[in-house]
């Protein structure tokens, strides 16, 4: 059995989450990427407790998340029973529901019928009573938001979440969906966008919106899978994501052009004394607007690395107008 390091707390900063009472890590980890059927069950061990060892108490999932879907929260829920139980009340444990997860009409979306029954199969395949936060996934177009809201709402009620968020709604969007569940009673915490410094839709006007409404962010894709990091700088290496063919990040999308600017990143963060991972992470945090950035990770020392981007967060204004004119 696992024993947590009694000192994971001390360095790990906690922001606080929106308007809410909750605090969340600065970087929380994604279990999107290798905790599938096909992957191995140690170095999923490995990656939660070195995470937990670091102060991160947030674990973010979805009821899709594999291959195959529900895989990634049947292993969780394997790690929390065997290594992890005793730590239930300190960790943030939080699963999605949005898109396509069992055959038929009622298995997609943003049904009441759907959200529901969906978090109820993913507590039996994690093995607990409730969440801490549920997520609806992504925005339905044929669903009147009223309803989706409403089965948000239901669920805190209920007791299966403690907290509700949306992910990959737009700023308009976003409004309307906090209008309705403040309406209800069960205000919106969190919002989980894509966010890096390849990706900045966010900045055109949904950061005012959650700013407005008190709602906390945390980014997603912080490195744009892989990209941000020294990987791909002098070509693709046989063992990356993008060499596997993967449907997230393919050799076609690694251009010229994006090297060029990757390698110039890289240069203003070997003139911060951080790895290039190291300095996209600490760029998703600038300014406080994001409440926390949500890592993934093959190997335990790509956590280590990255959460160790917390010992320089801060970013001079030349250093700020270096990254906009290499990203050009």
């Amino acid at each position: 059995m696992y024993i947590a390091n009694k000192e994971r707390y001390e360095t790990m900063k906690y922001n606080r989450c929106g308007k809410s009472g909750l605090l969340l890590p600065a970087f929380s980890l994604g279990l999107w990427h290798n905790f599938g059927s096909n992957d191995s069950y140690d170095n999923m061990v490995d990656l939660l407790t070195t995470a937990f060892d670091l102060g991160i108490t947030h674990f973010d999932l979805a009821n899709n998340y594999g291959p195959y879907p529900g895989s990634a929260e049947e292993n969780f829920g394997k790690v929390l029973k065997h290594e992890l139980s005793p730590y239930r009340d300190e960790l943030i444990i939080s699963t999605k529901a949005g898109y396509g997860m069992w055959d038929g009409p009622y298995g997609d979306h943003g049904s009441r019928k759907y959200l529901i029954a969906s978090l109820d199969q993913s507590l039996k395949r994690m093995g607990l009573e409730y969440v801490d936060i549920f997520y609806h996934h992504r925005p339905d177009p044929d669903t009147p938001m009223e309803e989706t809201a409403s089965a948000l709402d239901h669920i805190v009620r209920s007791g299966k979440a403690l907290y509700v968020g949306i992910s990959n709604y737009n700023a308009e969007q976003t409004k309307q969906m906090a209008e309705i569940m403040k309406s209800l009673g069960t205000p919106l915490v969190i919002h989980q966008p894509r966010y890096n410094m390849f990706e900045r839709w966010i900045e055109n006007g949904l950061q005012d919106v959650l700013k407005d409404e008190g709602i906390g962010s945390i980014s997603f894709c912080p490195l744009a899978q892989g990209l941000l990091t020294n990987k791909y700088i002098n070509g693709i290496p046989a063992d990356s994501r993008a060499a596997k063919s993967s449907p997230f990040l393919t050799k076609e999308g690694i251009t010229a052009d994006k090297i060029e600017k990757i390698v110039k990143l890289n240069k203003i963060a070997e003139n911060r004394g951080q790895s290039l991972a190291q300095m996209a992470c600490a760029w998703n945090l600038r300014g406080g607007k994001l409440t926390s950035v949500l890592l993934g990770a093959s190997k335990a020392s790509q956590i280590i690395e990255n959460v160790n981007s917390l010992n320089n967060l801060d970013f001079t204004q030349d250093e700020l107008n270096a990254i906009e004119d290499a990203l050009k």
